[in-house]
Order: structure tokens, then C-alpha cells, then sequence
């Protein structure tokens, strides 16, 4: 059976499991969407939304791309938030990297990419940012593993600066943003707030 065949008979499986399960599933889900919460993640085919925080579809409306990154001319990013903030009414935008990002490890090299280096560059701004403390990591491996923990907090600081978050706060909307991390090594998440400095 080749990979796509594949996929088609897991979607009927799951499918028929989560409809055995509970039979109104499918049409409560295709009546509404109102999640909480914003997810916006790298798009590392490790790091799947739902499955690490354990919510069904239809609970968490989910942004990836390479690194976790938000820019302010990135439009498809932002069109993201606004239609969450505004429309979902999201109360939470969690921003999620994960430790063994390969976008962050591209960035620390200068080595060439190709078209993802001016992607890249974002993180490479991140890694300029915080230079004396990066450089004051001897070990290169917990120089990497503190890189992401960095980006994330700086593409937190980014989402802060929307004008759509900005307005929301403006308004006194009931919303926080938050800054985790993913540790592929033991599935764990950890808020970076509650990391000793």
C-alpha cells in the first residue's frame, strides 16, 4: 500500500473510532468553532498541536511555520491572530518552539540555505539580540537549547506588538499570551516564565 493510500484508510479508521465514541462528534464539530486557544508553533512534523496537549479538533486554532516565527509583515501570520482575537475570541495565544528546532540550529550556522535564509535571518536577529548571554555559553548544545528558549520569548514580545493584541488589551479583552516550550525528549511542555534565569 503506498503512503497516500495509507493516509485515506487511517482517516476512515479514525474516523469510525471517533464516531463509535461519541456518534454527535462530527456534527457538533461542523457547527461551530470556538476554541480558546491559539497556538502558534513550528511547523516540525514532531511538534503536532492537539496531540501534545492532548485536546480534540475543534479546541485549539493552530499557526505554524518554520520556528515559531512572527513577523510584522509576515500577513499570513498576522491575518491569524486577528481572525482568533477578533472573531474566535481566543483567550489565550500560546507561542510553542521546542527544543531541537532545526530552523534555530540552521541559524546558528553560516552555512548556506538557500531561499530559507532570509527566514532565517529573524533568528539570526534573535541570536544578535542576546549575544553576551549566547557567547557566554561555552557548550554548544545548551547554547542551541537556549536560542529557542529565546526565540520563543522574543516571538511572544512580537505578538505583544500587534496591533490587533495591542487593540485587544485596549479594549480589555480577556486575553493572555503566553511562552512555552516542547522538550521532544520527554514530551513534556514547559512555560519558559517558570524557568530558573
Amino acid at each position: 500500500m503506498n503512503k497516500i493510500t495509507e493516509i485515506f484508510e487511517n482517516n476512515k479508521k479514525w474516523a469510525k473510532r471517533v464516531h463509535d465514541a461519541d456518534p454527535q462528534f462530527f456534527y457538533k464539530l461542523s457547527q461551530l468553532q470556538k476554541p480558546e486557544i491559539l497556538w502558534i508553533g513550528c511547523a516540525d512534523s514532531r511538534v503536532p498541536a492537539n496531540q501534545i496537549i492532548d485536546l480534540p479538533p475543534g479546541d485549539v486554532f493552530v499557526h505554524r511555520n518554520i520556528a515559531n516565527v512572527i513577523v510584522h509583515t509576515d500577513l499570513n501570520a498576522l491575518s491569524v491572530i486577528q481572525y482568533a482575537v477578533d472573531v474566535l475570541e481566543v483567550k489565550h495565544i500560546i507561542v510553542c518552539g521546542h527544543y531541537g528546532c532545526g530552523g534555530v540550529k540552521a541559524s546558528m550556522s553560516e552555512t548556506p540555505h538557500g531561499l530559507i535564509d532570509n527566514w532565517l535571518r529573524h533568528l539570526k536577529d534573535v541570536a544578535r539580540f542576546h549575544e553576551d548571554e549566547l557567547q557566554s555559553i561555552a557548550d554548544e548544545e545548551a547554547r542551541f537549547a537556549r536560542l529557542c528558549e529565546l526565540n520563543v520569548q522574543e516571538q511572544v514580545q512580537n505578538v505583544l506588538n500587534t496591533t490587533v493584541v495591542r487593540a485587544a488589551y485596549d479594549r480589555d479583552a480577556d486575553l493572555q499570551v503566553h511562552a512555552w516550550i516542547y522538550d521532544l525528549k520527554d514530551g513534556l511542555i514547559r512555560d519558559l516564565n517558570d524557568l530558573p534565569e
